[in-house]
């Protein structure tokens, strides 16, 4: 047990689970969700957006946090750039090494493009790689993509551009097809059919699994296969990019590149450019925790948006309404979404069932953050929470469930005494998606030329909320999607020799124009966690980390 406080609290949940197993909660009403998410998402909250002064999307709201890094002080000083000094010359330069990055250098290396891949931590460091539940796809006899679609888009609030949405769904089928030929270890029955389950805003059961490591086990794969090609894709690690390079016509030409370890400078070239640096949890928005990998911190938004790429809900962020809240060391971890699919159910201190545990994810964190703001949740010394009663699932589907299918949540919480068979688990919210992004058509391409964004940092495929298993479908579909574009266009686009950075010395001037003051610099690259230690600071020639 809990051994503290807690155990009473506890007790409480136990002496009732009985009952609520029995008792279903009715879903909301559309007028229910709309009020619940007006009085208690973390987005509705109008001091927490600022409008932006400067670039591309100038009036519109961002999160303070991101407005400050899209209108910082750029990290390089261009004049002390020399970009006629070539260290990577390629065709296709990938920027990240997440599902998205991956799937992109495969795709356009089996198009026969030369392929530069830059992570600034390792290949697989990213939020792929902590994603739990699964992937959607509708290719089931009773499903269908059409189905798919109005659940995605219905579930985004009718907000994502269609032509995405329609792209998402109607690959979903072949993109799992494709991982299971790579080697992906889908979880299936004895006769071979993959095995399919709910998540929150579903009405099909098309949740595709690798028991709850299914990030892991898809970028393991997509890691291999990168690798397996090194003929034709050169890996660039703890390497960030932190500038785009433009030709003399304004059209992308590769990449200013920093190595983190060192502080050296290197200047890629390249026919086409595509942006995979994924989301944005590490710059921790609100003051919330996040389930993010750590180099999490919306580099690509800021660099595209300095190249004059305009983004498109930008001020939409997720928030996943199971994070851990108990004990301190894992605050803010993903106790993924299939904890609930498979039948535990949210709890407030009375004990009381208070909300269908599959609402979507907008819903669900509004509902306990609603809770805990009333008073109805359960303190404790980490973070104010509800229970979610994780005993609940042995008693629907069996002893030795847990460990079979959601191994990866047992082992996190027993490692600090609480047993998940036979304890229910505190969770409040955790900042997890980047709903919003760089906006992209269904090719994947920006309003810059030759700049292409997949994955978390685009925007628009989800519209303001996500669904369960559509971020690991996302960066997988229009990673591949950018790939093969890029393979196809990068032929007819020579190497430029005009490099330029004058879009930086524009970007300073319209700072300067709108009186934008303050010494913070992006992009972040990594987050900061110590308090003024100069020792961790580099000297960077025409930079600063």
């Amino acid at each position: 047990m809990y051994g503290n406080y807690l155990d009473e609290a506890a007790r409480i949940v136990a002496e009732k689970r009985e009952e609520n197993l029995k008792f279903e909660h009715a879903r909301l009403t559309a007028e229910e969700k709309d009020d619940l998410l007006l009085k208690f998402h973390p987005d509705r909250i109008t001091e927490q957006f600022t409008e932006l002064k400067i670039g591309p999307n100038k009036g519109q709201k961002a999160p303070l946090e991101l407005a400050r890094m899209l209108q910082a002080k750029p990290r390089l000083e261009p004049e002390k750039i020399d970009l006629n000094h070539i260290d990577y010359e390629t065709d296709v330069l990938v920027i990240g090494g997440g599902g998205a990055g991956t799937s992109a250098a495969i795709m356009a290396s089996e198009a026969g493009a030369k392929v530069l891949l830059v992570t600034k931590l390792r290949v697989g460091d990213a939020n792929t790689m902590m994603a739990e539940g699964g992937i959607q796809a509708a290719d089931k006899p009773n499903d269908s993509p059409a189905q798919h679609y109005l659940d995605a888009f219905g579930g985004g609030h009718f907000d994502g551009k269609p032509e995405l949405v329609s792209t998402l769904v109607t690959k979903a089928p072949s993109v799992i097809k494709w991982l299971n030929d790579l080697g992906v270890e889908f979880d299936k029955t004895e006769d071979g059919t993959m095995v399919t389950t709910h998540g929150g805003g579903t009405s099909r059961k098309r949740m595709h699994a690798c028991k709850d490591y299914s990030g892991a086990e898809i970028m393991r794969t997509l890691r291999d296969e990168t690798f397996n090609r090194a003929d034709s894709i050169t890996v660039v690690d703890f390497t960030a990019a932190i500038e785009i390079i433009k030709n003399d016509k304004g059209e992308a030409a590769g990449a200013v590149l920093l190595n983190i370890e060192t502080g050296e400078i290197r200047i890629a070239k390249a026919r086409v450019v595509i942006i995979a640096t994924g989301g944005a949890g590490r710059m921790h928005y609100q003051g919330f925790p996040t389930s993010n990998h750590y180099g999490a911190t919306a580099d690509g938004l800021v660099m595209a948006y300095r190249a004059g790429a305009k983004l498109l809900y930008q001020d939409s962020l997720q928030y996943h309404p199971t994070g851990a809240a108990y004990p301190t060391q894992i605050l803010g971890k993903l106790v993924t979404e299939k904890v609930r699919s498979l039948g535990a159910k949210l709890i407030n201190k009375d004990g009381e069932v208070y909300i269908h545990p599959l609402e979507t994810r907008d819903v669900n964190a509004s509902g306990i953050i609603r809770e805990v703001r009333e008073g109805r949740g359960v303190k404790n010394d980490v973070q104010d929470a509800v229970w979610l009663d994780t005993p609940m699932i042995e008693m629907i589907h069996g002893e030795g469930t847990i460990l079979k299918s959601i191994p990866a949540m047992y082992n996190m919480f027993i490692k600090y005494g609480i047993d998940i068979r036979k304890e229910p688990i505190l969770v409040y919210p955790t900042l997890h998606y980047q709903n919003g992004g760089v906006e992209i058509d269904s090719t994947c391409h920006t309003n810059v030329k030759n700049l292409l964004v997949a994955g978390e940092a685009s925007g628009g495929v989800h519209g303001t909320n996500r669904l369960m298993g559509n971020s690991l479908l996302d960066v997988v579909v229009f990673g591949r999607e950018a790939g093969i574009e890029a393979g196809k266009i990068f032929k007819s686009i020579p190497l430029s020799d005009r490099l330029s950075l004058q879009h930086v010395k524009d970007f300073e001037k319209e700072r300067e124009g709108a009186k934008i003051t303050g010494d913070e610099i992006s992009p972040k690259v990594l987050p900061v966690y110590h308090h003024g230690n100069k020792e961790f600071d580099k000297e960077i020639p025409g930079a600063t980390l």
